[in-house]
């Protein structure tokens, strides 16, 4: 029993000081992206992260490490990029998973490839490379932070925008016609229009939600929406175009 003890523990068998420092490496940086991520509360946060950067670099040890024994062995030859590549392969189920398609938005793509990314950095702490991981880390920021403030100058240096319109009115003859009308008249294209008619305490009313782009002023069609006999009311809103 002893000799299995000391077999189990040896720390000489790829489970020393260096593997736990490369497990612990894995930990910090995967924590720090799903910090990020959780901060801007996206479907993969803190906890997903550091399991995927934890995992990736077990991973990478268990293959460099966990096949030892079984070398000099006939017909056995230690490959460690099969696992890699495995681990690779099987990430892609969590960041498909993270990717949903609404109309005509995809929505989790930077963060299904956040996830592809830190297990990439796992690995690279399993595989012994931890200045590459660090590098790794240190370039997500400054794509999902630096990378973010770029896109945000470019759109707001185009003239043309998205918003939504939700409007209630009362159920008339060619009333939604008209607010149709108004809103590419006022330079929005109308890209989806969803109606929802419910019964009212005296007579029967609609709702109505418009999705607009364009380069109009919104604050102006919401003025000449209001001044249409039969409309109750006017809520205006900008539509959400991150598709992270």
């Amino acid at each position: 029993m002893s000799h299995l003890a000391a077999a189990l523990f040896d720390v000489h068998a790829g489970q020393g000081l260096r593997q736990f420092a490369e497990l612990a490496i894995a930990l910090l940086l995967s924590s720090l992206i799903g910090l990020e991520r959780e901060a801007r509360q996206k479907s993969a946060g803190l906890r997903t992260h550091t399991l995927v950067g934890v995992g990736s670099a077990l991973f990478m040890e268990v293959s460099i490490h966990g096949f030892g024994a079984l070398l000099g062995t006939d017909g056995v030859a230690l490959d460690p990029s099969r696992v890699a590549a495995q681990v690779v392969s099987g990430i892609g189920f969590i960041g498909g998973g993270l990717i949903f398609v609404r109309k005509d938005a995809v929505r989790g793509l930077t963060t299904a490839a956040t996830i592809w990314l830190t297990c990439a950095i796992g690995m690279a702490c399993g595989g012994g490379l931890p200045l590459l991981a660090i590098g790794a880390t240190a370039v997500h920021f400054l794509i999902v932070r630096g990378f973010s403030k770029v896109s945000e100058r470019i759109a707001a240096g185009s003239s043309s925008h998205r918003i939504d319109l939700r409007l209630t009115y009362q159920a008339q003859h060619g009333l939604l016609g008209r607010m149709l009308e108004l809103c590419t008249g006022s330079g929005f294209r109308v890209t989806d229009v969803q109606v929802e008619t419910r019964p009212d305490d005296t007579q029967v009313a609609a709702e109505v939600l418009l999705r607009l782009e364009g380069d109009g002023s919104a604050h102006r069609l919401v003025d000449a929406l209001t001044e249409l006999e039969g409309v109750r009311g006017v809520a205006l809103g900008r539509q959400d175009d991150s598709t992270e």
